[in-house]
């Protein structure tokens, strides 16, 4: 099964967090699980807080990266598209909530899970929370909005595309 991130075109596949084609990035990878989505990330030994521990910017960012990928999952699926058609769901972070709930210790894999918490119009609302061998250690709200104009990198200086 493909990550929602593979069919990111490859203008929207460079995030530091989950596109596949920045080569110094993590390359998350999320896909579906019944009505969950879900990512599995192993924590490099140089991503730490304090020894034994991942940072917190990176246990943030995971959650903003799977939950932006299932923000687009979402788009597609309620619109009953397949991920890659045309015209792509990008979505890009408006807010961030993170709640550390513990410390997530550095070494085992992390899961990443995500659920839908509402969709309005080009803002979807993912609730995700980060698990260290079925303990929850970290819970996330991320409220997503569908890529600008402004920042879409196929329309230099904020151009919107043109109607046919």
């Amino acid at each position: 099964m493909d990550a929602f991130q593979d069919y990111y075109p490859d203008e929207f596949a460079q995030c530091y967090g989950c596109g596949r084609l920045n080569r110094h990035g993590r390359h998350l990878k999320t896909v579906w699980d019944g009505e969950e989505s879900v990512s599995v990330y192993t924590p490099h030994p140089y991503e730490i807080a304090l020894p034994g521990f991942v940072n917190g910017g990176v246990l943030a960012s995971l959650i903003d990266c799977h939950a932006t990928g299932t923000a687009a999952a979402v788009a597609y699926r309620a619109e009953g598209r397949e991920m890659g058609s045309l015209p792509a769901h990008r979505f890009v972070t408006a807010s961030l909530h993170v709640d550390f709930l513990s410390p997530t210790p550095l070494g085992p894999p992390l899961e990443i899970r995500g659920r839908l918490e509402s969709i309005e119009g080009r803002h979807v609302v993912v609730d995700a929370h980060i698990s260290v061998a079925g303990r929850i250690t970290v819970r996330g709200r991320v409220l997503s909005v569908e890529i600008p104009a402004s920042m879409d990198p196929r329309h230099p200086h904020g151009e919107a595309p043109a109607k046919a």
